[in-house]
Protein backbone atom coordinates (compact mmCIF):
# COMPACT_ATOMS: atom_id res chain seq x y z
CA UNK A 1 0.00 0.00 0.00
CA UNK A 2 1.57 3.60 -1.03
CA UNK A 3 1.46 5.72 2.25
CA UNK A 4 0.79 9.53 1.41
CA UNK A 5 1.76 11.88 4.58
CA UNK A 6 -0.09 14.80 4.95
CA UNK A 7 1.19 17.19 7.30
CA UNK A 8 -0.97 19.59 8.31
CA UNK A 9 -1.90 21.81 11.19
CA UNK A 10 -5.33 20.77 12.82
CA UNK A 11 -6.32 23.77 14.58
CA UNK A 12 -4.60 27.18 14.13
CA UNK A 13 -6.08 28.42 17.34
CA UNK A 14 -4.13 25.16 18.82
CA UNK A 15 -0.45 25.92 19.38
CA UNK A 16 0.12 22.69 20.61
CA UNK A 17 0.55 19.88 18.32
CA UNK A 18 0.85 19.02 14.66
CA UNK A 19 -1.13 15.64 13.06
CA UNK A 20 0.32 13.53 10.46
CA UNK A 21 0.64 9.73 8.66
CA UNK A 22 -2.55 10.17 6.76
CA UNK A 23 -3.30 6.74 5.03
CA UNK A 24 -3.43 5.70 1.31
CA UNK A 25 -5.69 4.91 -0.72
CA UNK A 26 -7.53 1.42 0.41
CA UNK A 27 -5.55 -1.82 -0.69
CA UNK A 28 -7.23 -5.42 -0.49
CA UNK A 29 -4.97 -7.02 2.28
CA UNK A 30 -3.07 -6.50 5.05
CA UNK A 31 -2.93 -6.66 9.37
CA UNK A 32 -1.13 -4.81 12.10
CA UNK A 33 2.45 -5.09 11.55
CA UNK A 34 5.31 -4.19 14.10
CA UNK A 35 7.93 -1.94 12.48
CA UNK A 36 10.78 -3.85 11.21
CA UNK A 37 12.95 -0.87 11.31
CA UNK A 38 14.02 -1.23 15.30
CA UNK A 39 17.00 0.44 17.74
CA UNK A 40 20.60 -1.16 18.03
CA UNK A 41 20.53 -4.02 20.30
CA UNK A 42 23.10 -3.34 23.54
CA UNK A 43 24.15 -5.55 26.15
CA UNK A 44 21.02 -5.52 28.37
CA UNK A 45 20.48 -4.49 32.13
CA UNK A 46 20.11 -6.47 34.72
CA UNK A 47 16.22 -6.59 35.94
CA UNK A 48 17.11 -5.68 39.68
CA UNK A 49 19.08 -2.87 38.16
CA UNK A 50 16.81 -1.01 35.52
CA UNK A 51 15.05 1.96 35.75
CA UNK A 52 11.39 3.10 34.65
CA UNK A 53 10.29 6.72 33.81
CA UNK A 54 7.18 7.58 32.76
CA UNK A 55 5.40 10.99 32.18
CA UNK A 56 1.52 11.28 32.09
CA UNK A 57 -0.69 14.03 31.63
CA UNK A 58 -2.89 13.16 34.04
CA UNK A 59 -2.63 11.04 37.09
CA UNK A 60 -4.57 7.74 38.41
CA UNK A 61 -7.66 9.70 39.82
CA UNK A 62 -8.51 10.46 36.39
CA UNK A 63 -10.41 6.86 36.43
CA UNK A 64 -10.01 7.01 32.88
CA UNK A 65 -6.25 7.18 30.66
CA UNK A 66 -4.03 7.85 33.15
CA UNK A 67 -5.48 5.10 35.27
CA UNK A 68 -5.40 3.01 32.20
CA UNK A 69 -2.13 4.23 31.46
CA UNK A 70 -1.32 3.01 35.35
CA UNK A 71 -2.30 0.15 35.23
CA UNK A 72 -0.26 -1.14 32.20
CA UNK A 73 3.03 0.06 34.40
CA UNK A 74 1.64 -2.13 37.19
CA UNK A 75 1.21 -5.40 35.24
CA UNK A 76 4.82 -4.62 33.92
CA UNK A 77 6.25 -4.45 37.27
CA UNK A 78 4.27 -7.67 38.45
CA UNK A 79 5.63 -9.53 35.48
CA UNK A 80 9.12 -8.42 35.44
CA UNK A 81 9.21 -8.44 39.62
CA UNK A 82 10.43 -4.90 39.72
CA UNK A 83 10.46 -3.21 42.63
CA UNK A 84 8.87 0.34 43.81
CA UNK A 85 12.09 2.53 43.66
CA UNK A 86 12.78 1.19 40.03
CA UNK A 87 9.98 2.84 38.53
CA UNK A 88 9.49 6.99 38.77
CA UNK A 89 6.24 8.30 37.45
CA UNK A 90 5.67 12.06 37.13
CA UNK A 91 2.17 12.86 36.59
CA UNK A 92 0.49 15.66 36.30
CA UNK A 93 2.65 16.80 33.10
CA UNK A 94 1.27 19.62 31.00
CA UNK A 95 1.94 19.83 27.28
CA UNK A 96 4.55 22.22 27.22
CA UNK A 97 8.21 22.57 28.44
CA UNK A 98 7.27 20.94 31.67
CA UNK A 99 7.61 17.77 29.50
CA UNK A 100 11.07 18.74 28.62
CA UNK A 101 11.99 18.94 32.37
CA UNK A 102 10.60 15.90 33.62
CA UNK A 103 12.00 13.90 31.00
CA UNK A 104 15.18 15.25 32.01
CA UNK A 105 14.48 14.33 35.40
CA UNK A 106 14.09 11.10 34.98
CA UNK A 107 17.36 11.12 32.88
CA UNK A 108 18.99 12.39 35.70
CA UNK A 109 17.66 9.88 37.86
CA UNK A 110 19.02 6.88 36.23
CA UNK A 111 16.28 6.05 34.38
CA UNK A 112 17.32 3.12 31.56
CA UNK A 113 14.01 3.84 29.29
CA UNK A 114 11.49 6.31 29.44
CA UNK A 115 7.52 6.30 28.70
CA UNK A 116 5.78 9.49 27.53
CA UNK A 117 2.19 8.82 27.18
CA UNK A 118 0.33 12.16 25.99
CA UNK A 119 -0.04 13.00 22.12
CA UNK A 120 1.69 16.76 22.92
CA UNK A 121 4.55 14.87 24.80
CA UNK A 122 6.54 14.09 21.29
CA UNK A 123 8.58 17.53 20.79
CA UNK A 124 9.75 16.97 23.71
CA UNK A 125 10.38 13.81 23.69
CA UNK A 126 11.90 13.35 20.83
CA UNK A 127 14.69 16.81 21.45
CA UNK A 128 15.49 14.69 24.84
CA UNK A 129 15.83 11.77 23.19
CA UNK A 130 18.76 13.14 20.69
CA UNK A 131 20.72 14.41 23.40
CA UNK A 132 20.72 11.03 25.30
CA UNK A 133 20.95 7.82 23.12
CA UNK A 134 21.78 5.47 25.90
CA UNK A 135 18.24 5.69 27.10
CA UNK A 136 15.63 4.61 25.57
CA UNK A 137 12.34 6.91 24.97
CA UNK A 138 8.99 5.60 24.01
CA UNK A 139 6.29 7.49 22.83
CA UNK A 140 2.34 6.46 23.06
CA UNK A 141 0.54 7.53 20.15
CA UNK A 142 2.56 9.80 17.97
CA UNK A 143 4.31 9.33 14.20
CA UNK A 144 7.86 11.22 14.39
CA UNK A 145 9.68 7.98 15.37
CA UNK A 146 10.09 6.55 12.01
CA UNK A 147 11.51 9.48 10.63
CA UNK A 148 13.77 10.93 13.61
CA UNK A 149 16.89 8.81 12.26
CA UNK A 150 17.25 8.17 16.59
CA UNK A 151 17.74 4.25 17.74
CA UNK A 152 16.43 5.14 21.18
CA UNK A 153 13.24 7.01 19.88
CA UNK A 154 9.89 4.84 19.54
CA UNK A 155 6.30 4.81 18.91
CA UNK A 156 3.65 2.77 19.96
CA UNK A 157 -0.20 2.01 20.01
CA UNK A 158 -3.02 -0.22 19.45
CA UNK A 159 -5.85 -0.30 17.36
CA UNK A 160 -8.89 0.94 19.98
CA UNK A 161 -10.23 1.87 16.59
CA UNK A 162 -11.57 -1.82 16.77
CA UNK A 163 -12.99 -1.98 20.45
CA UNK A 164 -14.69 1.63 19.26
CA UNK A 165 -16.64 0.07 16.34
CA UNK A 166 -17.57 -3.12 18.68
CA UNK A 167 -18.79 -0.53 20.91
CA UNK A 168 -20.24 1.47 18.59
CA UNK A 169 -22.44 -1.76 18.21
CA UNK A 170 -24.04 -1.48 21.82
CA UNK A 171 -24.94 1.69 21.37
CA UNK A 172 -26.57 1.61 17.85
CA UNK A 173 -28.72 -1.42 19.76
CA UNK A 174 -29.64 0.51 22.30
CA UNK A 175 -30.84 3.96 21.19
CA UNK A 176 -34.48 4.96 20.65
CA UNK A 177 -33.78 8.75 19.05
CA UNK A 178 -31.47 7.56 16.63
CA UNK A 179 -28.77 10.01 17.79
CA UNK A 180 -25.73 9.66 19.69
CA UNK A 181 -23.25 12.08 20.84
CA UNK A 182 -19.61 11.93 20.91
CA UNK A 183 -17.52 14.06 23.55
CA UNK A 184 -14.50 14.21 21.37
CA UNK A 185 -10.93 16.24 22.73
CA UNK A 186 -9.27 17.56 19.52
CA UNK A 187 -9.85 17.44 16.00
CA UNK A 188 -7.06 14.65 15.41
CA UNK A 189 -6.52 11.87 13.43
CA UNK A 190 -6.27 9.93 16.55
CA UNK A 191 -9.82 11.21 18.14
CA UNK A 192 -11.55 11.65 14.79
CA UNK A 193 -10.15 7.64 14.07
CA UNK A 194 -12.19 6.29 17.01
CA UNK A 195 -15.33 8.30 16.18
CA UNK A 196 -15.57 7.23 13.10
CA UNK A 197 -15.05 3.41 14.43
CA UNK A 198 -17.60 3.95 16.55
CA UNK A 199 -20.31 5.44 14.40
CA UNK A 200 -19.74 2.86 11.79
CA UNK A 201 -20.09 0.17 14.48
CA UNK A 202 -23.47 1.74 15.46
CA UNK A 203 -24.18 2.04 11.82
CA UNK A 204 -23.87 -1.51 10.61
CA UNK A 205 -26.75 -2.48 13.42
CA UNK A 206 -28.78 0.24 13.00
CA UNK A 207 -28.62 2.01 9.46
CA UNK A 208 -31.00 5.03 10.55
CA UNK A 209 -28.11 6.46 13.31
CA UNK A 210 -26.23 9.67 13.09
CA UNK A 211 -24.22 11.16 15.36
CA UNK A 212 -23.07 15.06 17.14
CA UNK A 213 -19.46 15.53 17.69
CA UNK A 214 -18.48 18.16 20.34
CA UNK A 215 -14.54 19.20 21.17
CA UNK A 216 -13.71 20.19 24.42
CA UNK A 217 -9.77 20.78 23.19
CA UNK A 218 -8.57 19.23 26.38
CA UNK A 219 -7.52 15.50 27.01
CA UNK A 220 -8.88 15.78 30.41
CA UNK A 221 -11.70 18.68 31.84
CA UNK A 222 -14.50 17.21 33.94
CA UNK A 223 -16.12 20.27 33.65
CA UNK A 224 -16.17 20.79 30.25
CA UNK A 225 -16.42 17.31 29.39
CA UNK A 226 -19.56 17.31 31.32
CA UNK A 227 -20.99 20.66 29.70
CA UNK A 228 -20.52 19.25 26.24
CA UNK A 229 -22.25 15.98 27.47
CA UNK A 230 -25.10 18.13 28.50
CA UNK A 231 -25.12 20.11 25.16
CA UNK A 232 -25.40 16.72 23.57
CA UNK A 233 -28.25 15.51 25.59
CA UNK A 234 -29.97 18.55 25.10
CA UNK A 235 -29.77 18.24 21.29
CA UNK A 236 -31.70 15.01 21.51
CA UNK A 237 -28.72 12.36 22.14
CA UNK A 238 -29.75 9.71 23.67
CA UNK A 239 -26.55 7.82 23.95
CA UNK A 240 -23.06 9.73 24.41
CA UNK A 241 -19.59 8.66 23.93
CA UNK A 242 -16.55 9.51 24.29
CA UNK A 243 -12.59 10.71 23.94
CA UNK A 244 -11.62 12.34 27.09
CA UNK A 245 -10.22 11.07 30.08
CA UNK A 246 -12.90 11.22 32.89
CA UNK A 247 -16.11 9.64 33.64
CA UNK A 248 -17.81 13.10 33.41
CA UNK A 249 -19.68 11.66 29.90
CA UNK A 250 -21.21 8.85 32.32
CA UNK A 251 -22.01 10.51 35.33
CA UNK A 252 -24.21 13.83 33.30
CA UNK A 253 -25.43 10.59 30.86
CA UNK A 254 -26.68 8.58 34.23
CA UNK A 255 -28.28 12.36 35.58
CA UNK A 256 -30.41 13.10 32.14
CA UNK A 257 -31.59 9.08 31.86
CA UNK A 258 -29.55 8.31 28.89
CA UNK A 259 -27.08 6.19 28.06
CA UNK A 260 -23.13 6.50 27.89
CA UNK A 261 -20.40 4.23 26.14
CA UNK A 262 -16.99 5.27 28.38
CA UNK A 263 -13.49 4.55 27.15
CA UNK A 264 -10.20 3.91 29.09
CA UNK A 265 -12.29 2.02 31.81
CA UNK A 266 -15.08 0.31 32.72
CA UNK A 267 -17.36 3.14 34.16
CA UNK A 268 -20.60 0.82 35.21
CA UNK A 269 -19.25 1.69 39.13
CA UNK A 270 -19.52 5.24 38.16
CA UNK A 271 -22.79 5.19 36.53
CA UNK A 272 -24.32 1.73 36.70
CA UNK A 273 -28.01 3.13 34.95
CA UNK A 274 -26.00 4.59 32.08
CA UNK A 275 -22.60 3.03 31.10
CA UNK A 276 -22.87 0.20 28.98
CA UNK A 277 -19.43 -0.91 28.02
CA UNK A 278 -16.42 0.68 27.31
CA UNK A 279 -13.16 -0.21 24.98
CA UNK A 280 -9.76 -0.49 26.55
CA UNK A 281 -6.04 -0.50 25.60
CA UNK A 282 -4.20 -3.10 27.68
CA UNK A 283 -0.79 -0.91 27.65
CA UNK A 284 0.72 -3.45 30.07
CA UNK A 285 1.56 -5.64 27.04
CA UNK A 286 3.78 -2.96 25.26
CA UNK A 287 5.20 -1.66 28.29
CA UNK A 288 6.04 -5.19 29.68
CA UNK A 289 7.96 -5.88 26.14
CA UNK A 290 9.91 -2.65 25.83
CA UNK A 291 11.10 -3.01 29.24
CA UNK A 292 12.02 -6.31 28.97
CA UNK A 293 13.96 -5.73 26.03
CA UNK A 294 16.05 -3.70 27.69
CA UNK A 295 16.84 -6.02 29.68
CA UNK A 296 17.65 -8.36 27.17
CA UNK A 297 19.65 -5.96 25.60
CA UNK A 298 17.33 -6.28 22.41
CA UNK A 299 15.70 -4.10 19.83
CA UNK A 300 12.75 -2.09 20.34
CA UNK A 301 10.62 -1.56 17.43
CA UNK A 302 10.13 1.84 15.93
CA UNK A 303 6.40 1.69 15.82
CA UNK A 304 4.77 -1.33 17.38
CA UNK A 305 0.64 -1.18 17.31
CA UNK A 306 -1.26 -4.65 18.19
CA UNK A 307 -5.11 -4.79 19.07
CA UNK A 308 -7.91 -7.07 19.35
CA UNK A 309 -6.46 -10.44 17.88
CA UNK A 310 -3.73 -10.26 20.74
CA UNK A 311 -5.90 -8.50 23.32
CA UNK A 312 -4.35 -5.58 23.83
CA UNK A 313 -7.58 -3.87 22.98
CA UNK A 314 -10.84 -5.12 24.60
CA UNK A 315 -13.93 -4.25 25.70
CA UNK A 316 -15.18 -4.33 29.35
CA UNK A 317 -18.02 -5.90 30.55
CA UNK A 318 -21.35 -5.70 28.88
CA UNK A 319 -24.05 -3.68 31.02
CA UNK A 320 -26.27 -6.67 30.69
CA UNK A 321 -28.83 -4.96 33.20
CA UNK A 322 -29.80 -2.22 30.58
CA UNK A 323 -27.65 -3.54 27.30
CA UNK A 324 -30.57 -4.26 24.65
CA UNK A 325 -31.54 -7.55 24.13
CA UNK A 326 -28.86 -9.64 21.50
CA UNK A 327 -25.97 -7.19 22.00
CA UNK A 328 -23.58 -9.29 23.30
CA UNK A 329 -23.77 -11.75 20.40
CA UNK A 330 -24.08 -8.87 17.85
CA UNK A 331 -20.23 -7.71 19.60
CA UNK A 332 -18.77 -11.31 19.25
CA UNK A 333 -19.98 -12.25 15.94
CA UNK A 334 -18.27 -8.92 14.45
CA UNK A 335 -15.34 -9.10 16.60
CA UNK A 336 -14.94 -12.56 15.15
CA UNK A 337 -15.12 -11.13 11.68
CA UNK A 338 -12.24 -8.19 12.73
CA UNK A 339 -10.04 -11.10 13.97
CA UNK A 340 -10.41 -13.35 11.14
CA UNK A 341 -9.80 -10.08 8.36
CA UNK A 342 -13.78 -11.01 6.92
CA UNK A 343 -14.41 -7.28 8.37
CA UNK A 344 -12.90 -3.86 8.55
CA UNK A 345 -13.81 -0.88 9.67
CA UNK A 346 -13.74 1.65 7.46
CA UNK A 347 -14.74 -0.34 4.02
CA UNK A 348 -15.75 1.35 1.30
CA UNK A 349 -17.97 2.28 -0.04
CA UNK A 350 -16.96 5.46 2.20
CA UNK A 351 -16.15 8.64 1.99
CA UNK A 352 -15.49 11.84 4.08
CA UNK A 353 -13.80 15.18 4.86
CA UNK A 354 -11.05 16.41 6.37
CA UNK A 355 -11.14 19.31 9.05
CA UNK A 356 -9.46 21.00 6.50
CA UNK A 357 -11.74 20.02 3.97
CA UNK A 358 -10.05 17.33 2.16
CA UNK A 359 -12.41 14.94 0.33
CA UNK A 360 -11.18 10.93 0.32
CA UNK A 361 -12.98 8.15 -0.82
CA UNK A 362 -12.60 4.32 0.20
CA UNK A 363 -14.01 3.01 -3.12
CA UNK A 364 -16.15 -0.87 -3.09
CA UNK A 365 -14.29 -3.82 -2.24
CA UNK A 366 -11.47 -2.28 -0.38
CA UNK A 367 -10.97 -0.62 2.71
CA UNK A 368 -8.31 2.60 4.64
CA UNK A 369 -5.39 0.58 6.10
CA UNK A 370 -5.57 2.54 9.77
CA UNK A 371 -2.54 1.46 11.67
CA UNK A 372 -1.06 -1.05 9.54
CA UNK A 373 1.88 0.89 8.59
CA UNK A 374 2.50 3.29 11.41
CA UNK A 375 1.53 3.02 15.22
CA UNK A 376 -0.68 6.01 15.05
CA UNK A 377 -4.14 6.79 13.86
CA UNK A 378 -4.45 8.54 10.39
CA UNK A 379 -7.98 8.12 9.42
CA UNK A 380 -9.26 12.42 9.75
CA UNK A 381 -11.95 12.27 7.47
CA UNK A 382 -15.76 12.88 8.64
CA UNK A 383 -18.29 11.26 7.18
CA UNK A 384 -21.69 11.27 6.54
CA UNK A 385 -24.07 10.76 9.47
CA UNK A 386 -20.88 12.43 11.75
CA UNK A 387 -22.01 16.48 12.64
CA UNK A 388 -19.42 18.44 13.93
CA UNK A 389 -21.26 20.94 16.27
CA UNK A 390 -19.06 23.77 16.69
Amino acid sequence: MKKKIISVLLCAAMAVTLIAGCGAPAAETGGNEEDSSSSTSSEGIPADEIKVGFVHISDPSDMGYTYNQDLGTQEMQETLGLSDDQIINKYNVPEDAECDTALRELVDAGCNIIFATSFGFEDYVKEVAAEYPDVEFCHATGYQAADSGLDNFHNYFASIYEGRYLAGIAAGMKTESNKLGYVAAYPFAEVISGYTAFYLGAKSVNPDVTMDIMYTNSWNDPTVESQVAQALIDRGCDVISQHSDSTAPATTAEDNGVWQVGYNNDMIEAAPNASLISPRIDWGIYVTEAVQAVINGEEIPVDWCKGLADDAVYLSPLNTDIAAEGTQEAIDAAKEKLISGDLHVFEGPLKGVSPEGEEYEVAEGEYYHEQEEASAPSWLYIVDGCNVVE
